[in-house]
């Protein structure tokens, strides 16, 4: 079976579960990893079995790499992903896939100029929760959907991520860190946006870190930090998505789907399992759905090899790269609508990612490890 080699640029926090799941399919290679402390990627390499520990120039011109997986920060990721288009590598990323839209447009044109493959986070829409949720809504459960609504509400990372402070950094936040997942689980589900207008604040100027690191320091905050969005999709659907690090305990749902036959609940999208529930018309109490599809661990990485089964086998992928830069136009919409106190039109659009027939994870990874 031919392989397909991955270099990994960026060896924190996020890192371990790439290594460890891309490590579990036979097509796929951990071949070279970087990282600015290169400590940090010998640490890896050495748990991992990485052939090579390089620098991020080398790992990207390396002639073993077909893909490589950009886990650096935001600011960042235009300009690791151009390069390595320009050394005719395939690009995975993690969200965003740029912090500008000017900087994605960039990506996109020259993955096509060049017929290479763009894919980005967030992956979890291929899990078996939200899989199993937009094959409920297209089987017609709830019948016609007409609105919906999200939220997800947080105190923070400063608790307990070893270096908060690029959560509240310019291109980051709760609206460019968490809505990736809520945004691009609702266009799976539903459909593109057309339009949002919002409102959003800044709730703190200044926040303390209480994780171990740097225990009892404060940071400056340079995003607003509580956003809240209306909607309107390409197919006439309504809602709301409301987001924020400033919330201590919720009991808001994480999305519900509003039909004319019934509401669906929504797993949280920044995981890949359950639960699923429906409640229609003709139901006293709601229901839990049995998971079809596979993937109810924490997955991350199966956008990835996605996307290298696409490349064996010359099909598009599905976290690919026109839905993250739609996902991308919509949060730089509702930052525009804030400031420009009005409803501003989405101009992108994509092509929804094919649903996963029932077992067809299980053909298509058959070579899975577990």
């Amino acid at each position: 079976m031919k392989k397909i080699n991955l270099g990994i640029i960026g060896c924190g926090n996020i890192s371990d579960v790439y290594f460890r799941n891309c490590s579990k399919y036979d097509f796929l290679h951990i071949v070279a990893c970087s990282d600015v402390n290169k400590e940090r990627a010998l640490e890896k390499a050495k748990q991992y079995n990485v052939d090579y520990v390089l620098s991020t120039e080398e790992l990207i011109k390396h002639p073993e790499v077909d893909i490589v997986i950009n886990l650096t920060p935001p600011k960042y990721h235009a300009q690791l992903n151009l390069m390595a288009l320009e050394n005719n590598k395939h690009v995975y990323c993690e969200k965003p896939i740029t912090i500008t839209l000017e900087d994605a447009q960039k990506v996109l044109e020259l993955a096509k100029q060049k017929g290479l493959y763009v894919g980005c986070a967030p992956d979890t829409f291929l899990g078996a929760g939200l899989q199993t949720s937009r094959k409920v809504i297209e089987d017609g459960w709830i019948g016609d959907v007409i609105g919906f609504s999200a939220f997800v509400l947080d105190s923070g990372p400063e608790s307990w991520h070893p270096e908060p402070e690029d959560y509240y950094r310019y291109g980051a936040g709760p609206l460019y860190c968490l809505a990736p997942y809520y945004i691009t689980a609702l266009v799976n589900l539903v459909g593109p946006v057309k339009k949002v207008t919002a409102m959003q604040k800044m709730t703190y100027k200044k926040r303390l870190i209480t994780s171990s690191l740097k225990y009892g320091q404060y940071f400056d905050v340079e995003m607003p930090t509580f956003v809240a969005t209306l909607m309107e999709l390409e197919n006439n659907v309504i809602g709301n998505y409301t987001t924020s690090y400033d919330v201590w305990a919720t009991q808001t749902p994480n999305i519900e789907i509003y039909g004319t036959k019934g509401t669906l609940r929504v797993p949280d999208p920044n995981f890949f399992d359950g639960p699923v529930q429906i409640k229609t018309r003709n139901m006293s109490n709601w229901q839990n759905i049995p998971l079809i599809y596979s993937y109810t661990y924490d997955a991350r990485g199966l956008g990835i090899a996605d996307m290298a089964d696409a490349i064996l086998n010359n099909r598009k992928n599905r976290a690919h790269g026109d839905l993250a830069y739609h996902v991308l136009d919509v949060m730089h919409s509702i930052d525009k609508a804030v400031e420009e106190n009005r409803i501003i039109e989405v101009k992108s659009t994509f092509e929804k990612p094919q649903l996963f027939e029932t077992g067809l994870l299980e053909h298509t990874f058959k070579s899975l490890r577990y």
